[in-house]
């Protein structure tokens, strides 16, 4: 008879899979520390040896880190997505780039597409509150607040298309974009018009997802990203521009 004894899981096990399912769901995230032992015994109702056998056995397959003094913490996953020889190589060379925005068009396009149709109402409410933030801030001019709140808002986004495997492959990369590999993204709030038309893309965006029509929101991913394309392409123009430039300055001044 093909049947099989039912064994009881050990507390610890649960534990272990319980929290391998925050972190694949992107709920843990790369970095985020742990609750102190006791609290997050009482939270799981568990007791701290069983616990303690959970986090030893997260900890083996690196999925957490503990840090003397400081506690215990998500794994940087990530980190190890890329080679640093690779990551240097994208950073030396401007085809990557290009290649990079190519990739989130289609990945970020489908990924709006399916928040569109997948996504909970309060996902959308997540969407909708990190768009609100960028509307605050736009009047104050902070660059930094401003790409900041861009990324929140796209990986808002992926995560409501509820694919995991998506989650975690654009997580990797906008490490990468945070990190400057890619491009510093502030160079896209700097003038006056960008800010305006890169806001007006978000809403387009926002728009489209919250009332839930999977083509006009990926079109409008597709649309803002074609945007910020074509102003790299023009700011690296105009870098080489200005280079030519200033070595005639330097010729005249010289005869």
């Amino acid at each position: 008879m093909p049947f099989q004894p039912v064994s009881q899981e050990k507390l610890s096990t649960v534990v272990v899979q319980q929290i391998e399912k925050l972190i694949l769901r992107g709920i843990l995230r790369p970095g985020e520390r742990l609750p102190p032992e006791r609290d997050l015994a009482d939270r799981l109702g568990v007791s701290r040896p069983s616990l303690r056998e959970a986090i030893a056995d997260l900890q083996d397959v690196g999925l957490l880190t503990a840090k003397p003094g400081a506690g215990v913490f998500v794994a940087d996953v990530l980190g190890s997505a890329f080679a640093p020889a690779l990551t240097g190589l994208f950073a030396r060379h401007d085809e990557a780039v290009f290649d990079y925005l190519s990739f989130r068009r289609d990945m970020e396009g489908l990924a709006a597409e399916r928040a569109a149709r997948l996504a909970s109402d309060t996902d959308l409410a997540v969407i909708s509150t990190i768009f609100e933030k960028m509307e605050a801030v736009h009047p104050k001019r902070n660059a930094e607040d401003e790409a900041q709140l861009d990324a929140q808002f796209h990986m808002a986004i992926i995560e409501a298309s509820h694919n995991v495997i998506m989650l975690h492959m654009m997580r990797s990369m906008y490490q990468l974009l945070r990190e400057g590999v890619f491009y510093n993204r502030q160079i896209m709030f700097r003038q006056r018009t960008t800010r305006a038309a890169l806001l007006d893309q978000h809403r387009d965006i926002n728009d489209a997802v919250q009332a839930r029509d999977p083509a006009v929101a990926r079109k409008a991913v597709e649309t803002h990203l074609n945007y910020v394309e074509q102003s790299l392409r023009d700011h690296r123009t105009a870098e080489a521009n200005e280079t030519v430039a200033k070595q005639r300055l330097e010729h005249e001044k010289q005869g």
